[in-house]
């Protein structure tokens, strides 16, 4: 009797045992249950990511942005909401573009379409009163360059400001100018490949902007925006039947101020910017200041003796018009004459000819106001008489021609 109730006692607890564990089974359910919405909610909402453009794709957006986006200098992010749907944002250097689709490629040409379609105009942060502009930091800038530059610099400085940089920049406050749209102004330049140019502007609005960041004590936005490497080209000598044709279109043009000019920088080797202060010395001896010299350091003269070559032509060059002559006239006038040359190769030229007819190195490069290299016996001990130079230039007879008109 006593091992029968002790058996429906050990079954009494086993059915105990069962219904504990059923009920927690179906707390665990309850739970797992409540969580399940939870989970799958924040897997959705945690699906997030960047947007990658192919190559085809960047060439449909607008040409100022390809290289941006193409070096992922923007990143545009998404996320996918809870109802399946991608949404992309871009609120940056005062865009504002916003894209939805439930397919990522959708997505991406929708954002191109509101690319192509954006207008440019960037929202621009309120000003500041008391915020200097633009304007006037490119002024400030000027007036140090007008004292630590040459003249022929500082003015090219202002040409490229008034020109190029103030008509877009010059009455925005200085702080209001962001990286994306200094970046943009350059590729415009880029794009249009006078990436010399587009090097210059580089070279000045780093030097302005670097003011502006020490004023505020903040990062210039000029840090990050790159332009391509542009490299000089070395020039090329014109060749003897270039020559003779520049000689009898000046001969054929001598109303014009840049004939008398073309042939003074191919028979003497000046640079264009020394015409401004050629004068004859003796009626043998070309004299100018070398515009090579740095601003601070003493003016450096240099004389050139008349070759014979220079000497057929004194009959018909007048001086006065070629120390007059308007730069950038010259320079036009060079390419529509000959487009593979600019007026800097009649330089290479008279250097080459006196070389080649067998002048000293050393006398070609005191003509030309180059700095002598070698021992200390030639760049400090050496001075060639008025005599040698003279002897030496008598060398340059290379082209026999008839040059009446």
């Amino acid at each position: 009797m006593k091992q029968q109730t002790n058996t429906i006692q050990t079954d009494d607890s086993v059915q105990q045992l069962l219904e504990a564990l059923k009920k927690q089974n179906e707390l665990y359910k309850q739970v797992l249950a409540g969580l399940g919405p939870i989970a799958e909610k924040s897997k959705v909402e945690n699906r997030r990511g960047v947007l990658k453009f192919s190559k085809k794709e960047i060439l449909q957006m607008p040409t100022n942005y390809r290289n941006v986006f193409a070096t992922n200098d923007m990143i545009i992010h998404y996320r996918l909401r809870k109802d399946g749907v991608y949404e992309a944002r871009f609120h940056r250097q005062g865009i504002d573009i916003e894209v939805s689709s439930k397919d990522l490629t959708k997505l991406k040409q929708k954002f191109i379409e509101k690319l192509n379609n954006y207008d440019g105009s960037p929202k621009r942060k309120k000003r500041n009163h008391n915020e200097k502009t633009f304007g006037e930091y490119a002024e400030e800038w000027l007036n140090i360059k007008r004292v630590t530059t040459k003249q022929s610099t500082y003015k090219e400085y202002v040409r490229m400001l008034e020109h190029d940089i103030l008509p877009t920049f010059g009455k925005m406050g200085a702080t209001e100018i962001d990286r994306s749209m200094l970046q943009n102004y350059l590729l415009v330049y880029v794009d249009k490949g006078t990436l010399r140019m587009a090097h210059k502007l580089f070279l000045i609005l780093r030097c302005i902007f670097d003011m502006v960041a020490d004023d505020y004590n903040i990062s210039s936005p000029m840090k990050k925006v790159v332009v391509p490497n542009y490299q000089s080209k070395s020039g090329t000598a014109f060749t003897y039947e270039e020559e003779k044709t520049l000689v009898h279109h000046c001969l054929a043009n001598l109303k014009k101020d840049t004939s008398h000019a073309f042939l003074v920088l191919l028979y003497a080797g000046l640079r264009r910017s020394e015409l401004a202060s050629l004068k004859i010395i003796d009626g043998t001896w070309l004299e100018c200041e070398t515009s090579k010299e740095r601003m601070g350091k003493n003016v450096v003269k240099r004389k050139i003796p008349f070759t014979p070559m220079m000497k057929r032509m004194l009959p018909y060059i007048d001086f006065k018009k070629a120390k007059n002559v308007n730069l950038n006239t010259l320079q036009t006038t060079m390419k529509r004459l000959f487009q593979n040359h600019h007026s800097h190769e009649l330089r290479h030229t008279f250097i080459s000819r006196c070389k080649e007819s067998g002048v000293s190195g050393e006398v070609v490069s005191i003509w030309a106001g180059h700095s002598l290299t070698g021992t200390i016996t030639t760049t400090v001990y050496t001075h060639y008489s008025d005599e040698f130079y003279l002897k030496e230039a008598q060398k340059v007879d290379y082209m026999q021609l008839d040059f009446n008109t």
